[in-house]
């Protein structure tokens, strides 16, 4: 066995017995003969038939089973320091969230200033060329970095997670040696393992997807402790196969939590103090919990908004997503709920009855466009055209009159010609958006768009583009808030203003932020003697004053909550409608 080691013949053995990391377990010997010895070496029954390791030593996290090849605690960090970087979406905080909960219960150590870190872990993002760029360029910082530590004999280990590792898993470890550990996004249950291999000299990967992972059994640990917000990740993976998105191939296929799963944590978040939480997932209205055997569920096909269609078969069962805005809405009254990021095709009209009916899910929707051409929408294989999408804007208006929307543009995308990009525009300027994400085409590996068509819009007319999209959007969003002034809006407050510690700042119901002077005021009786200063977490009204294309600014009248909130304007509404009469 040693000389099959020797010789690199068994690491084939060992690639096919573990195919989900790329590892090697020793080195070969020298040309002078030198002799490896292992007091006691791995045989091949070691790799087929593993332990079961011990579950019950750290709770919420389920273990990897133990390598014959490192020692039985090689998995516990030992108190090793590690710090955290995070790229791209909201997915990847939340995800980071995940991957600390479980090193904190391996024993690993958070440190905030990376030159007292033993690993450096970075979270990343893949759906775009410039996110890569990004990370490419740190990661030559890091090396250098760690080419300094080691003259000091302070080894530092780099590793690179999420979408990016999925997508360039091989070229993160040829091309920069700063990198030795690359997990995909359903792999952070195997980093301990992973990080152990690591700080041996060797390099380890595991990129292997899931079709069932949604860490449900673990409740992420928030890193920005001060923060009243947080995001719960409800669902993973994506079926759309928009013609554009590599997020299938680095997230895998759709997959959701269950609801008792969801509500534990979101309830456990309460408890923390937390006052909003973000619901997140690739496709987060797509929401299918199929966990149990749901009583007359088996029956129940998927309903799509009029007008839209999938490329894959209807799906049949299972808890959808306005059944857990219910259960959310209804367990937790006093926390606001917001969701991202979901597709136009899953707002069904019952999905857009729940957020009407509850006034703590917010009256914010995502409702991403791409664009405004038929013809580009049929290319990117979104489902729908757009007369089917401004079909459902006014169904969204109609039924919730005081929505904001957002959205998603991209421009340059495969054969888009001037005409579509006009229709681009015409569409931004008619719906009007409170925000919206707006960016120019990147070509990505493995999607649709790569095998069929040619990346032909010139970078100096993608850029141009999107210049004009960000005008037409600030136009409208200039137009909507100026709406706001001189209405009373109900604002979480989220800390201190960016540019002045004598103001605070916070978002509306409509995830518009707001700006307003620090300070005491009353609590919901308007004419009660006692105050309380306006702290982060606080609901506070707020008639607004200003606005512009990107804030709002008012002034605080007094301390509520979601409830009390509701309460009152159901009053109004009521007294309103008496002197109507």
């Amino acid at each position: 066995m040693i000389n099959m080691l020797r010789h690199g013949i068994f690491k084939g053995i060992l690639r096919r017995a573990n195919r989900t990391c790329y590892s090697v377990v020793c080195r070969p010997a020298s040309s002078q003969g030198n002799q490896i010895r292992l007091p006691e070496g791995p045989t091949l029954q070691d790799f087929i038939q593993q332990s079961k390791p011990d579950t019950k030593q750290i709770p919420n996290v389920k273990q990897n089973a133990e390598l014959p090849y490192l020692p039985k605690d090689a998995s516990l960090g030992g108190g090793k320091k590690v710090f955290f970087e995070i790229y791209g979406c909201q997915m990847n905080t939340n995800d980071m969230e995940i991957v600390w909960s479980i090193l904190k219960a391996h024993k690993y150590q958070r440190v905030g200033n990376i030159n007292d870190a033993d690993i450096v872990l970075l979270v990343t993002c893949a759906i775009r060329d410039g996110a890569e760029g990004t990370v490419w360029n740190r990661l030559k910082h890091l090396r250098q970095m760690r080419d300094k530590r080691e003259e000091s004999n302070k080894p530092m280990l780099v590793g690179v997670l999420g979408c990016m590792a999925e997508r360039l898993k091989n070229q993160l470890i040829e091309k920069e040696r700063a990198v030795d550990v690359v997990a995909g996004p359903d792999s952070y249950k195997d980093l301990p393992r992973l990080l152990s291999i690591g700080q041996t000299g060797q390099k380890a990967i595991n990129v292997m997807l899931s079709m069932d992972e949604t860490y449900a059994d673990i409740i992420p640990l928030k890193l920005d402790k001060k923060s009243r917000t947080s995001f719960v990740s409800i669902m993973r993976g994506c079926d759309n196969m928009c013609a554009f998105c590599v997020v299938p191939f680095t997230r895998g296929r759709e997959r959701s939590r269950p609801i008792s799963s969801i509500k534990e944590e979101v309830l456990y978040l309460q408890a923390k103090g937390i006052k909003e939480v973000t619901l997140l997932g690739q496709n987060v209205n797509s929401y299918r919990d199929m966990s149990g055997n749901q009583e007359g569920s088996e029956k129940q096909a998927t309903i799509l908004a009029d007008g839209f269609k999938t490329v894959y078969k209807t799906k049949i069962g299972g808890l959808r997503f306005s059944e857990l805005l219910t259960e959310l809405a209804e367990t937790v009254p006093d926390m606001r709920i917001r969701f991202t990021s979901p597709h136009p095709k899953d707002f069904p009209k019952e999905v857009l009855q729940t957020i009407a009916r509850y006034p703590n899910v917010c009256s914010s929707l995502h409702l991403p466009a791409q664009s405004g051409s038929n013809t580009v929408l049929e290319r990117m294989r979104r489902g729908y055209t757009r007369e089917a999408y401004l079909s459902l804007v006014s169904e969204i208006r109609a039924l919730i009159p005081d929505v904001t929307l957002s959205s998603d543009f991209i421009c340059g995308f495969c054969g888009e010609t001037n005409e579509d990009f006009a229709e681009t525009i015409s569409l931004i300027r008619l719906v009007k958006y409170h925000n919206a994400f707006l960016f120019a085409y990147s070509m990505r590996e493995k999607t649709t768009a790569y095998r069929r068509y040619k990346d032909d819009v010139p970078e100096d007319v993608k850029k141009r583009r999107v210049g004009e999209m960000i005008q037409a959007f600030r136009a409208g969003a200039g137009e909507l808030n100026a709406q706001y002034v001189g209405l009373e809006q109900l604002v979480l407050i989220e800390g201190y203003s960016r540019r002045s510690k004598n103001d605070l700042c916070g978002r509306n119901d409509g995830n518009v932020k707001v700006v307003i002077p620090a300070g005491d005021v009353p609590y919901d009786d308007l004419h009660g003697p006692s105050r309380k200063t306006i702290v982060s977490g606080d609901y506070v009204v707020v008639r607004i004053t200003e606005s512009s294309s990107q804030i709002l600014k008012g002034i605080p009248l007094y301390h509520t909550s979601i409830s009390q909130h509701a309460q009152r304007l159901a009053a109004d509404g009521c007294a309103q409608q008496e002197l109507q009469l």
